[in-house]
């Protein structure tokens, strides 16, 4: 019998090893003394980068979720409050330039007016009426933003369901004459929900909610009357309908000015101790997040 020329040979990979002690130790450098800070002879080109720090809203390793309505509910009202004063500013500049037309109107009467004085009323009143309707819109959408975002927040605070859905605040904040019964109705129970009282409870709607009740009413009126009266023909209709434009400006501006107040007196009760003031905060546990990677092992003789 012959022998097997083909033979198992095991795939075996050598790994040669300096013996301990064949590598000499480190030198160990002794600490000098202090000598003051470092010295260079040219600007350094590196550092950390130009950011503000931020509050890290995200533990890594945990689910991201999005804030809760009482933490976004302090910025929203600021940024809510600051459109709708802009909107009185336009609103009371637009009166002006409606006013200052009637007076015109009048004066053109027995004397001739110059072309100077007529193009600056015009441009007064066409500046201050396009930038209303633009602020007007986005005052409206900042207001309903902050209105359901208000609502959820107080609503998780006192620990109730909310009274009405988002669909029926939305149809009894937009629709024409149901909002005329509607808004104050929804404002009272979001007043009543911030201060807490009892479900069962009738909402008593405070005197700055009745304020703002009349002068949504009385905006709406002013603005039926200006459309309305638009239709008539006549020269004195026509003089009529500028003065008119001229109460439903200042009209609005009232209502822009008492909707600021009383989103900043609501947002002041929901969130009444602003970002700013609170005091440096430190992480002293974090629970539900995996422990952080260590550092891996240093093989022995391996440089640093």
């Amino acid at each position: 019998m012959q022998p097997d020329r083909y033979h198992f040979r095991p795939r075996v990979r050598w790994m040669a090893s300096p013996p301990p002690g064949a590598i000499p130790p480190r030198r160990v450098r002794q600490a000098g003394h202090y000598s003051g800070p470092p010295r260079y002879p040219l600007m350094p080109r590196w550092g950390f980068p130009n950011l503000t720090w931020r509050e890290p809203t995200l533990v890594p390793g945990l689910p991201a979720g999005y804030p809760p309505p009482i933490e976004r509910i302090g910025t929203l009202g600021r940024y809510t409050a600051t459109m709708l004063w802009c909107l009185v500013g336009l609103a009371a500049a637009g009166a002006v330039g409606e006013f200052w037309r009637y007076a015109l109107l009048v004066i053109s009467r027995d004397a001739a007016l110059g072309s100077g004085v007529v193009g600056a009323s015009d441009a007064l009143v066409i500046a201050t009426s396009l930038l209303a309707v633009v602020f007007g819109a986005m005052s409206i959408g900042f207001t309903l933003w902050w209105l359901l975002v208000a609502r959820q927040a107080a609503a998780d605070g006192a620990g109730q369901e909310q009274p009405r859905s988002t669909r029926e605040v939305l149809l009894g904040a937009l629709v024409p004459g149901l909002n005329l019964v509607m808004a104050g109705a929804i404002l009272a129970e979001l007043e009543h929900m911030v201060l807490r009282r009892a479900p069962d409870e009738r909402p008593r709607p405070s005197r700055p909610v009745l304020v703002w009740w009349a002068a949504w009413v009385l905006n709406e009126l002013c603005l039926v009357l200006v459309v309305i009266w638009r239709f008539r023909d006549g020269l004195q209709a026509q003089a009529d309908a500028v003065f008119l434009n001229g109460l439903g400006d200042l009209s609005a501006a009232a209502l822009a000015g008492v909707t600021a107040f009383v989103v900043s007196r609501m947002t002041g009760l929901l969130a009444p101790i602003p970002p700013h003031r609170l005091s440096v905060r430190r992480v002293v546990a974090v629970e539900g997040a995996p422990p952080p990677a260590g550092r891996p092992a240093r093989p022995a003789g391996a440089s640093r």
